[in-house]
This record gives structure tokens, sequence and C-alpha cells, in this order.
């Protein structure tokens, strides 16, 4: 299974609340804003309400309303001087909403007091309670960004002007005239409330696109800049690689009348050959992971034997170059349990730790350690005597397309083995990491899950073994590729193998062979044109005759889908490309096995 991305319930109630914590933001900055205009407007208020009330007298009544309003400011004014000081709490909602509302609220108690002034002012009591009800309908006004602050705020500034006009019956015209015109100004409120959250709510998107836009720009930025390290790396390795194997080809055909290669040359050349098929593979898989398509499948697994055979695969190249390795495994590590991960994808990521030991260690020995960390993981860890690195140049070793200089000079490789690895190692919730120190060493260590209670799936009996480790001989084989170059290294395979080959460039022909000869085994490219290699095997199966039962290998490219197609259609093995002898012996022996007598109904 590749790494999906995780489901999550949750994730649309959460950007809901995320939008309308946004939204309430930009009300609070909106209420913000009409803050200065709301001050003077209450200002124009005071200054009336001081002309009216000094001919009615009650002088107390008059200095509790304006200890009110200069309470009413000092708030304020304290309040926005100590969020501009503090930035942090810009984006504290709840803070700054309940700030609002007690401003709000004891702005309401000011045009209750006024309300209150003008019970039993006599005939100044009707200017006095329009002054209220003015007063209110400013509430309304100011607190209309926000709603919660429109709902609170709103009725306790009404709630004065009108209790004093029931109050006094004198005045039950002028009742119904301010009850009629505040129910308009708290309808206009919250008609001014919908429209600034519709404006608030396309602030949002907008902002939305415009990140969208800068992270979209980043990622074409990074891919670019990823293509160019990608084009830069295989130009430089593709063409040191294949000059060289070029060179002793060219001597091999007898260009320029020199002597054919020596063993050495030809070996050289195999090496260049290899070196820059890894760095193909290593790219591509880089590329793949990058963008988030590289597949992995988790299952219980052997890690021990798996580090046993890498140990002993690159034992040769590390005893050319006098180096010792060994392989340490704890008991408690293989006592019981088994590690969790792919298996073909941690053998890379540990065929890479030890190859780059062996690789950039001159002297001394490597040695490959395997342990438990705690109930839920294991550690591989491969250390060596080589070089070192500092801290900096550690981080550099895992940065993709980046190599150390002193330490890599002159060797080859595109600098992506590392920063693979970790990515391989973080879809499969494990870790790659190190430590070094220059001039003593490195110690690169590959954590992953472990089951303590979990069995490895169980390996090839004997019987099987053998049988794959040695695959039929002489076998009569219709290979069917439309590309020369694949169809040339395939016979070659093949026919080194000990097998005869029949050659077709395309379906129509590999069917008509197939209907006139029988053969032992068909080798079919999955990405034949015109009839496809799907459509041919099942013409081949369904054609009767004595291939119809004869076992079917179908090359690919390494497309899960392709592979899935062509076994619906009857083929008995999948071969991926790039191939190899071993690969190709293999897939034989799968073939032939699964159409051996009662293969299929023990399956």
């Amino acid at each position: 299974m590749s790494a999906p991305p995780s489901h999550d319930d949750h994730a649309p109630a959460r950007a809901a609340k995320a939008r309308e914590q946004a939204m309430a933001l930009l009300a609070l900055d909106a209420q913000a804003a009409l803050l200065p205009y709301a001050l003077p407007v209450f200002g124009v208020g005071l200054a009336l309400f001081t002309w009216v009330a000094s001919l009615v007298g009650r002088p107390l009544l008059m200095m509790a309303t304006f200890a009110i309003f200069a309470i009413n400011c000092a708030i304020d004014y304290a309040a926005i001087r100590w969020l501009r000081s503090r930035p942090e709490r810009q984006a504290d909602g709840r803070l700054r909403t309940t700030i609002h509302l007690v401003g709000g609220v004891m702005w309401a108690a000011a045009v209750g007091q006024v309300a209150a002034f003008a019970l039993h002012s006599g005939p100044l009591a009707a200017p006095l309670l329009m002054l209220a009800v003015g007063g209110a309908a400013a509430c309304l006004f100011f607190t209309s960004p926000l709603l919660i602050s429109l709902l609170v705020v709103g009725p306790v500034a009404v709630a004065g002007p009108l209790i004093v006009l029931r109050l006094d019956p004198m005045h039950q015209d002028l009742t119904t005239i301010a009850v009629s015109f505040l129910a308009l100004a708290f309808a206009l409120a919250l008609i001014v409330n919908r429209i600034l959250r519709r404006q608030f709510a396309l602030a949002i998107e907008r902002e939305q696109l415009a990140a969208e836009r800068t992270a979209s720009l980043r990622r074409v930025e990074h891919l670019a800049e990823s293509k160019s390290n990608l084009i830069a790396t295989l130009s430089h390795e593709i063409r040191d690689g294949l000059t060289g194997v070029t060179h002793v080809l060219a001597a091999a055909a007898g260009g320029g009348g020199r002597a054919a290669p020596s063993r050495e040359q030809m070996t050289a050349a195999l090496d260049a050959a290899r070196a820059l098929i890894d760095v193909l593979n290593t790219t591509l898989d880089s590329e793949t992971a990058e963008a988030g398509r590289l597949v992995v499948s988790p299952r219980l697994f052997d890690i021990a034997r798996t580090a046993e055979d890498l140990v002993l695969a690159h034992r040769p190249a590390a005893q050319a170059k006098g180096l010792e390795i060994a392989l340490h495994v704890e008991d408690e590590a293989t006592a019981a349990g088994a590690a969790l991960a792919d298996p073909a994808r941690a053998r890379q990521i540990l065929a890479a730790l030890i190859g780059n030991a062996v690789k950039y260690t001159v002297r001394g020995r490597i040695e490959v350690r395997l342990r438990r960390l705690d109930r839920g993981r294991l550690r591989l860890e491969v250390a060596d005597t080589g070089p070192g690195l500092s801290h900096d140049e550690l981080r550099l070793a895992f940065a993709p397309f980046e190599r150390v200089e002193r330490t890599a000079a002159g060797l080859p490789g595109a600098g992506l083995g590392l920063s693979l690895a970790r990515r391989l190692a973080q879809l499969m919730d494990g870790v790659v990491g190190a430590h070094s120190a220059v001039g003593v060493g490195s110690c690169f260590w590959f954590d992953c899950p472990f089951d303590p209670e979990g069995r490895a799936a169980a390996e090839p009996g004997a019987a099987e073994e053998a049988a794959l480790a040695e695959p039929p001989q002489g076998l009569r084989v219709l290979l069917a590729d439309d590309d020369a170059l694949d169809a040339v290294m395939v016979r070659a395979v093949l026919e080194q193998l000990g097998h005869q080959v029949v050659q077709a460039h395309d379906v129509r022909r590999a069917l008509s062979l197939a209907g006139v000869c029988d053969f032992d085994l068909v080798v079919l490219d999955g990405g034949l044109p015109n009839q496809g290699a799907a459509e041919a095997m099942r013409a081949i199966r369904t054609g009767g005759g004595g291939n119809a039962e004869a076992p079917i290998i179908a090359m690919i490219d390494g497309d899960a889908d392709e592979a899935r197609t062509c076994q619906d259609a009857g083929a008995d093995a999948v071969l991926r490309k790039p191939m190899t002898v071993a690969s190709v012996a293999r897939a034989i022996s799968e073939a032939v096995a699964a159409r051996r007598p009662g293969a299929r109904e023990a399956a």
C-alpha cells in the first residue's frame, strides 16, 4: 500500500470553525476601525445632553453621566493601547470579543443613564429621551460588524430608553415613534452585519487563493529546481558512465585497430554500467517519492536475514579494499517478533547505508548491528571507521542532489541515496538518522516498527528454493517485444540461460507463430502497441492448441495496474524492468511452476 492520505472525519468541522474564527477576527477589526468615529458621535451627544440638562438642574445626576462617559473613554483608550502594545493578542478572538462586549455594555449604560436623567425632567424629558434613543441607535450601528456584540449590546442599549418611555404615560406617542425607529435601526444593523459577513467571506477566500497561489509558485519553483538538479546530475553521471563504456565497447569492436580490451577494462566498463543503472533507479525512485506516488507494502519480515544477505553481498567489495565487515545481532532482536515494513524498500534502505559505508571507508572496519530499542521499535546501525562528517556535512549528506566534496571526490553517485532512504523510512513509519565525528567515523541507523507478537512470512521450502535457484533449461521460447534494444537484451539473457528463442516484433506476428508452433514459454512485453499484450495473452489462452497452457511471462515497467491487468489476462509471472539474469531466471521458474499439474488447484 502506498502512504495514503489520512482520512479525518473532523476535518470539515475544523475547517468551518477556523473560517468562523477568521471571520470573527475580521469583524473585530471592522468594529475597532469604527471606534474613532464612535467617540466623536458620543461626544456630540454629550454636548447636547449638557446643554439640555443644564436647563433642568439636578447636578448630581449630570456628574454621574459625565463620569460614565469619562470611564468609557478611559477604558476604550486603555484597551486600544494595551492591544497595540501586544501584537500577539490580536489573534486572540475570545479576549478581543470580551473587551468589545465590556466596552459596548458600558456605552449602553451611558445611554441608559441619559434616559434615566430624562425621567421627571418635565417639559425637557422628550428631547432627552430622543437623545437617548439616538444614542441607542448609535450603539446598534457601531456594534453591527460583530453579530454577538450586536445581539448583546444592542438590547442593553435599547432597553434604557424604552423602559423610561413606558414608565412615563405622558409620552405614549413618543414611545411608538421610538419603538419603530429602534426596530428599524436594529433591522438595518442586521442587514449591515449580513453584508459585512459576505465581504469577510470574500476576503477570506481571496486570502486563501493568494496563499494557495503562493504555495503553488513555491512548489513550481521547487519542482523547477529539482528538475534542474536532476538534469545536471544525470547529465554528469550518464556522460561519465557512458563515456567509459563506449571506450571499452569501441575497443571490443576493433575501433582504431587497437587490441581487444583486457579483462580489467571489461570489468571497469561493467562496473560503470551498473553504477549508472543504480543512479538511474535511485533518481527515478526519488522523483516518484517527490511526487508522492512512491508505493510501499509493509508486512512482517525477517530483517536479520535481510541484513545478513546484504553483508554477504557487500563483503567482496569490502575485502577488496582491505576492510573488515561484520554483523552483530542481539538475541533480544530475534528471540520473538518480526519487523514491520516493506521488505523490498527496507532492503533498499539498508543497502544504501551499507553500500555508503563500504564506498567511503578507506581503512578499518564496518559493523552492522541489529538491536531492540523498546517494545515497538528495532534499530539497525551501520558503523564505520571512515572519514567522518561534521554537523553541517551531515545535514548536507541528507539533502537531495548534494554531495560532501571532502569525502565524495572521485566517487560516483547522484547524492540521492540518503535522502531517498529517509523518505522511504518515513513512508513506513520509520526513521533514518546518523551521528558522526570527523576523523573518527560515522554511524547511520534505520529505525522501523517491530511487532513482538508477530511472525515473519514463511520462507520458501527447500524444494521450492531449489526450483527457483535452478530454473528449467532448453525451453522453446516465444519472445514478443517491439523495442529492438529490449528484445536484444532479453533474447541474450534467455539464450544465456540455455533456451531457444523465436522472436516476434508485434502482436500479430506473435499470434501467428503461436498458431503454428508449440512453445514451452511465452514472453510478452506489456507495452506492445495495437492489440496489446493483455489481449494477446487472452487470445493465446482461448485459442486452443498446445500453447493454451504454456507458461506466460509479462514484461512491464513496474506499474501495479499494468501488472494486475496482465495477470488477469492470463500471465503466470510478471517480470519488471530493468531486468537481470537472476530476475529472468526467477520469473521463468515461477511461470513454469504455476503451470505444473495441480499447481492451480493447490493455489
